[in-house]
């Protein structure tokens, strides 16, 4: 199924979604209004909205609180995106300049909480406090998720369930939060919300070890440069898979080898080669699979559908996708 069939289903509620979300970052201030409209010129394929209408409309009728759990995943998205440009010093995102490159830190920092407050806003204006409370939990955990790898990164001594404890925060929690916003827009129970924000979870863990994997993939097509999880020490699954199968000298001179030369080109080669070597992709994948369909089999209890199948085509469209 193509990206336009999945979409399908939902089509029009995408493109009302399109204007309402630009509606939902129009500012009187010029300078504002110039980077947002910026951003809204280079959003991606607006994956996680995707995820909140399909998830919907697995479990009843789309309608306006659909609209706003839609525009307030994506705002909470596109505003921790230039967030961690600035934090981690990226001049570009998906071939374009970041704002940090365009307007420096302290104009993109402000940007990304005038995203998170209009976000906020919109739903407390519109009393959509359950919605708000899905999206704050997402965004406490996101942050956690960040810290708590910056911590386990200054010593490199992250275990395969660390790294499934950061995961889980920084990046699942994002894509369990679409689900449950979704299902709960239209009043599902409180049982199916719980089901949703959990294949959610799994989906984005699924997705992050997915990411992880083009870090070592020196054919892949991603946009993701290869190496750069080592250039910034984030010890990724399969590395962490690597370091587990290296006997103790060996492991302790790659661990400093990331830790004082991770910039290095021939360092980051040999550890390519290490982790290729060792099992650690086909190990990652392999945990990948486990995930999906797990994820995959919390839709069995649905009657077939449009949604569901979309929604199962999204699922293994993101990740199976090359870039």
């Amino acid at each position: 199924m193509t990206f336009d069939e999945i979409k399908y289903p939902v089509k029009q509620e995408i493109t009302i979604f399109e204007s309402t979300f630009k509606a939902s970052m129009k500012t009187n201030i010029s300078m504002l209004d110039l980077i947002t409209r910026y951003i809204v010129k280079r959003k991606g394929k607006q994956m996680r909205p995707l995820f909140v209408f399909l998830s919907a409309g697995l479990h009843g009728k789309t309608n306006d609180h659909t609209q706003r759990a839609a525009a307030l995943i994506e705002l909470l998205h596109t505003a921790t995106l230039v967030h961690d440009d600035v934090v981690d010093d990226s001049n570009l995102r998906r071939g374009f300049f970041s704002i940090n490159a365009l307007w420096k830190n302290k104009a993109a920092v402000l940007v990304g909480d005038f995203l998170l407050s209009k976000g906020m806003l919109m739903a407390l204006e519109n009393k959509e406090y359950n919605l708000l409370e899905i999206v704050s939990y997402a965004t406490k955990q996101m942050s956690e998720g960040e810290l708590l790898q910056i911590e386990k990164a200054r010593r490199l001594n992250i275990t395969e369930d660390v790294y499934f404890d950061v995961i889980k925060m920084k990046t699942a929690s994002l894509i369990a939060s679409c689900c449950a916003a979704g299902a709960a827009s239209v009043n599902a129970t409180e049982e199916q919300v719980v089901r949703m924000r959990t294949f959610g979870e799994y989906v984005g863990i699924a997705f992050q070890i997915r990411d992880d994997l083009f870090d070592f993939d020196t054919s892949n097509k991603s946009g993701k440069p290869v190496g750069g999880d080592i250039k910034e020490k984030k010890m990724t699954l399969p590395l962490i898979y690597a370091l587990k199968t290296m006997g103790s000298v060996e492991r302790k001179k790659t661990i400093l080898a990331i830790k004082y030369n991770s910039t290095n080109k021939t360092t980051i080669n040999n550890i390519i080669s290490l982790v290729n070597n060792s099992g650690g992709i086909e190990y990652a994948e392999k945990r990948m699979n486990e995930y999906l369909d797990k994820a995959l089999s919390l839709l069995d209890i649905y009657e077939e559908s449009p949604y569901k199948e979309a929604l199962v085509a999204l699922v293994k469209y993101s990740i199976n996708r090359k870039k």
